[in-house]
């Protein structure tokens, strides 16, 4: 994430604000306040240049109905929200005595949809009674309404504010060694991800007005919806981007659920931004996307939600996990499966990012491997890319983006581009938590150049679908007695179950010759047992990057050997005192 100087300044201020609450609150705890508070002074910013309108309104149509005086209201704010409190965040701090009523006055005083919908979500009723019990209310207001904690539109775009909630928010999960991670990803990172979904869209390419729609699952504090945003606004395309989202976390929710509330000119697309567990209740059930970007939880168990998944696996089709179901103890592939259950039937496309289990774990006939079969079979992957180590904030192991496509060009049907961006990377001077690296604009167009080219080389290889496929079989030898004679069953020779093996038959080989190649010579009496044949998948992604270099000579290694020798018989010597 590379971070303005405005937006660090505003960071760096809200930290300091927060170090007040030391003693009364833990450092983890710190965003329980600030997080809620400056959401709220956000809106704040924004209107208080029309408060005092509002208020006049207010008077003018004070016996009309709500539904009458909300349009009223918005008509003069501009915005799909508004404040009708006699005070603004300045008026509260201006009368010291009354802080605590008219504090909460003003919190009463939102538009439904920040009060309900954004506010209670941060449980800030909960907070608001410590920090009176603590004497620090007005302490932290104050603070809150100085020059420097101007957040209005002109001084701190909507860009920026996204920027410094992330940046909190991995403070706060640092101080206590929480998974920032599963709050938002690097920008350099979404930003790639945006150029690999729209790179071939002739729609957006070609600057057409159109209509595109875009989700994500697991979204946090909106960054990925921020980003696609950003994309279409920075290139001035006549394209409206309708934004969807779910996300489980409170918090993150009603960060997400502002931002988009903010940009939004009739706040329809707020209503877009909903709360819950997209995995046990889907609150965009029947619907499909153009585009989705995404990386959701991995290594997270689902045993909360199992009951659910497996009724709407058992519905086969209907369902989005007909295809099989992962290990209870990790989520990401029951993502995967919703993420294309979501993506549009004829032109859907997703950018999707995995850790490395999505692509080998399970054996054939698991149902992590069906999953895969179902993908591949179906021609729904496009590519894969490795992405270079230690780039996000909460872990440094090996990580990918998935490519899921719906209109695959012809000369990308039925085939899977791998892509080893793990080299194009620039090092951190300074690394944030485990983020050592950064993703370069140039990198970024070095790995989107390499997927729209579509050529072979050495960062870049072309598979068909089947190259990732294989038969298990299972090998059977003849059952012995103990004379050596076969053990006979209506004249059938039986197997011995002690001697059974399983043999994997890519699928692009006869079995009978892989048989005949690979077993025969060596168990002459062996056969195959062809009621048990299963077909799975995996993507050995790293073998097919593989370079192998030689080892040191022998020589060279010896004389580093001696010089090891040398230094521990001398360090031996110094302790010895001799």
């Amino acid at each position: 994430m590379s971070l303005t100087s405005n937006v660090t300044e505003k960071a760096n201020l809200l930290w300091s604000i927060a170090e007040k609450l030391t003693g009364s609150y833990k450092p983890h705890e710190y965003g329980l306040v600030i997080l809620p508070l400056t959401v709220i002074r956000r809106f704040d910013c924004i209107l208080e240049p029309t408060h005092k309108d509002v208020l006049e309104k207010a008077k003018q149509i004070e016996k009309m109905p709500d539904a009458i005086k909300q349009v009223q209201f918005q008509q003069i704010t501009k915005h799909p929200f508004y404040n009708t409190s006699n005070f603004t965040l300045k008026d509260v701090v201006a009368n010291p005595n009354q802080v605590n009523k008219n504090f909460e006055n003003y919190l009463n005083g939102f538009s439904a949809n920040i009060r309900d919908e954004i506010i209670a979500k941060f449980n800030f009723g909960e907070q608001l009674k410590r920090l009176k019990d603590k004497d620090l209310l007005l302490i932290v207001l104050q603070e809150f309404v100085t020059e420097k904690a101007d957040f209005s539109p002109d001084k701190i775009s909507n860009i920026e504010m996204g920027y410094i909630f992330e940046e909190l928010i991995r403070r706060f999960s640092e101080a206590h060694n929480e998974d920032a991670g599963q709050h938002y990803t690097p920008r350099e990172v979404i930003e790639l991800m945006t150029e690999l979904l729209f790179i071939d869209d002739e729609d957006i390419q070609n600057k057409k007005e159109c209509s595109k729609s875009i989700y994500d699952p697991a979204c946090g504090t909106g960054g990925m919806l921020s980003v696609a945003s950003e994309y279409i606004e920075k290139r001035n395309l006549p394209v409206t981007l309708e934004s969807y989202g779910q996300e489980i976390n409170d918090e993150t929710y009603a960060i997400c659920k502002a931002d988009i509330l903010i940009k939004s000119k009739d706040g329809k697309q707020a209503e877009n931004i909903r709360n819950g567990n997209t995995l046990s209740d889907d609150k965009f059930g029947g619907l499909t996307f153009d585009y989705i970007l995404s990386n959701p939880p991995f290594g997270r168990e689902w045993k909360n939600e199992k009951t659910k998944v497996e009724q709407e696996a058992d519905l086969g089709d209907k369902g989005r996990f007909g295809p099989g179901l992962p290990k209870i103890s990790d989520s990401q592939m029951l993502f995967m499966l919703n993420i294309i259950a979501k993506m549009d039937k004829q032109n859907g496309k997703a950018a999707v990012i995995h850790n490395g289990s999505p692509l080998f774990t399970g054996d054939a006939g698991s149902g992590t491997s069906n999953i895969r079969k179902y993908i591949l079979e179906n021609d729904l992957l496009d590519a894969i890319i490795a992405l270079p180590n230690d780039i996000f904030y909460n872990t440094g192991i090996a990580t990918y983006i998935w490519i899921f496509n719906r209109r695959k060009a012809e000369n990308r049907k039925g085939k899977i581009q791998l892509i080893n961006a793990n080299s194009l990377f620039e090092k951190r001077r300074k690394a944030l938590g485990n983020k050592r690296n950064d993703i370069s604009e140039e990198n970024i167009k070095q790995i989107v150049g390499l997927y729209s080219k579509y050529k072979k080389n050495d960062l870049s290889m072309i598979f068909d679908t089947k190259d990732f496929g294989y038969t298990t079989i299972t090998v059977e030898r003849p059952l012995k007695d103990e004379n050596g004679k076969l053990v006979l069953k209506n004249g059938k020779k039986q197997p011995d179950s002690s001697l059974r093996d399983t043999e994997n038959v890519p699928l692009k080989e006869d079995i009978q010759e892989y048989f005949k190649r690979e077993v025969l010579p060596f168990v002459p009496d062996a056969w195959i047992d062809e009621k048990k044949n299963v077909i799975g998948y995996e993507i050995p992604f790293t073998r097919y990057f593989y370079k192998y270099e030689a080892p040191k000579p022998s020589a060279e290694i010896m004389d580093e050997i001696k010089l090891l020798e040398k230094d521990l018989m001398t360090s031996l010597s110094q302790i010895m005192g001799e």
